[in-house]
C-alpha cells in the first residue's frame, strides 16, 4: 500500500517536504493545498500531484493518509485540527504553533482522533547529531555542565518585506529565535534535558517594519542542574554556521553546522577518532545562515521516514507533538523573561502576554 500525503500550503518549505517525499519507498505526494489556484496548480504540476484549493476537499480523498502542514506558523492549528478531525495523520513544519493553547489543540485533537502527529525538526536525524546525542546518553561528558547554542545568522530587509506575515507577532509567533534558531533549541533541550529557569534580553536592531526581534541572548538552568547559553539572531552578516556545545565534567564536544570542531574525552575510546575524521571540518554546506533555501531536505526525508514506520508500527514517532511543544514553550519563556527582565521559570502555567 502507498502512503499517500497532501501537503497544505506551497510555500518554499513545502518543496522540501515534497522532495523528501520522493525519496522514500512507498510513499507520495498525491494532493497538495493552496487558496491560491494558480500556486496548487503549479506545484501539482511539478510533483504530479491532484490540486485542491479547499482543505475539506483534500481531506475527503481517500488517497491522502498523512497532511503536511506547511502554511505560516500562526496558520497551522486550525488545519492540523481539521486532518486530525478528518482521520488524517499529521505532520507539521516547525514551529508546531506559536502558543502553548494552540500547541495544546494539535496535540489533543490528534489524541482524540488517535491518529499520529509529526513535529519537524530534521536536526535530530543528523548523523552527527545523533552521535552526539548517544555520547550523552552513554554518560561520556560526566555530569554536564554546560550548553550552549548559537544560530548568528543573517536575512535581509527584503526577506522580511517578501511575505506580508513575516516579522509579525500574530504570524511568526516571533523572530531570530521562534523562526530561525527554533530548530537549535529543541537540539539543546534533546542534549540537555528540560529547562526550568530562564533569563532573557531581545532587540530589533538591524530591520525596519518587524515586530519581532532579530537579536537575542537568554541564559537557562536545566533539570539536571547545569546551564546554558542561546543566541539567536538574524542581523549578522554574512551569517555564520550554527553551533551546539556541549560540556561536562569528563568531556566537551563542539559541533558546527554538521562539523565536529571538537570531540574531546577523559576516556578516549577506539571510536573516537573515526567519528572525527567522518565529520572532521569543511563537510557542511552554509545550512541556510544566510539564504533560507540553502538548507538540505535530507532531514526531512529521514524524518518523514520514521513518521511512516511508526503508522506502520503503530508506535510515536521520534519527534511527536510533545516534543513539538516543548522547544515553543521555552522560546515563549524567553520573551517573557525579556518583556518582564525578571527570570522565568518552567513549566509556564499559560501563555505569556506582550506587552501592548
Amino acid at each position: 500500500m502507498t502512503i499517500g500525503f497532501g501537503i497544505v500550503g506551497t510555500g518554499m518549505i513545502s518543496h522540501f517536504h515534497a522532495k523528501a517525499i520522493a525519496e522514500i519507498s512507498g510513499a507520495k505526494v498525491v494532493a497538495c493545498c493552496d487558496t491560491v489556484e494558480e500556486r496548487a496548480t503549479s506545484f501539482a504540476n511539478e510533483y504530479g500531484c491532484k490540486a485542491y484549493t479547499s482543505l475539506d476537499d483534500m481531506l475527503a480523498d481517500a488517497d491522502v493518509h498523512i497532511v503536511n502542514v506547511c502554511t505560516p506558523s500562526g496558520a497551522h492549528r486550525d488545519l492540523a485540527v481539521a486532518a486530525a478531525n478528518a482521520g488524517k495523520h499529521v505532520v507539521v513544519e516547525k514551529p508546531l504553533e506559536i502558543t502553548l493553547a494552540r500547541c495544546d489543540d494539535i496535540i489533543n485533537a490528534c489524541k482524540d482522533n488517535n491518529v499520529r502527529l509529526c513535529a519537524i525538526f530534521p536536526s535530530r536525524f543528523s548523523p552527527v547529531n545523533m552521535a552526539l546525542k548517544q555520547a550523552v546518553e552513554d554518560g561520556r561528558f560526566g555530569r554536564l555542565t554546560l550548553g550552549d547554542t548559537y544560530v548568528k545568522w543573517w536575512r535581509t530587509q527584503e526577506y522580511y518585506d517578501s511575505g506580508g506575515w513575516r516579522g509579525t507577532w500574530g504570524m511568526d509567533g516571533g523572530g531570530a529565535y521562534m523562526n530561525q534558531a527554533i530548530h537549535q533549541v529543541d537540539m539543546l533541550y534533546w542534549l540537555m534535558g528540560d529547562v526550568v529557569e530562564v533569563n532573557g534580553m531581545t532587540d530589533t536592531l538591524a530591520h525596519e517594519r518587524i515586530e519581532v526581534e532579530d537579536v537575542g541572548v537568554a541564559t537557562l538552568r536545566f533539570a539536571n542542574g547545569a546551564i546554558g547559553v542561546i543566541e539567536a539572531t538574524t542581523s549578522a552578516w554574512p551569517g555564520l554556521l550554527k553551533k551546539t556545545e556541549i560540556h561536562g565534567t569528563q568531556g566537551t564536544a563542539v559541533v558546527e553546522q554538521d562539523d565536529i570542531l571538537r570531540w574531546e574525552f577523559m576516556n578516549e575510546l577506539d571510536s573516537d577518532a573515526a567519528v572525527r575524521e567522518q565529520f572532521k571540518p569543511g563537510s557542511s554546506n552554509t545550512g541556510g545562515a544566510a539564504d533560507p533555501k540553502a538548507i538540505s531536505f535530507v532531514g526531512h526525508r529521514d524524518q518523514l521516514q520514521d513518521f511512516v514506520e511508526s503508522i506502520q508500527e503503530n508506535r510515536d514517532a521520534r519527534v511527536d507533538g510533545i516534543d513539538g511543544r516543548k522547544s515553543v514553550e521555552i522560546i515563549l519563556a524567553i520573551y517573557q523573561a525579556a518583556w518582564t527582565k525578571q527570570t522565568v521559570t518552567l513549566p509556564l502555567p499559560c501563555d505569556p502576554v506582550r506587552p501592548s
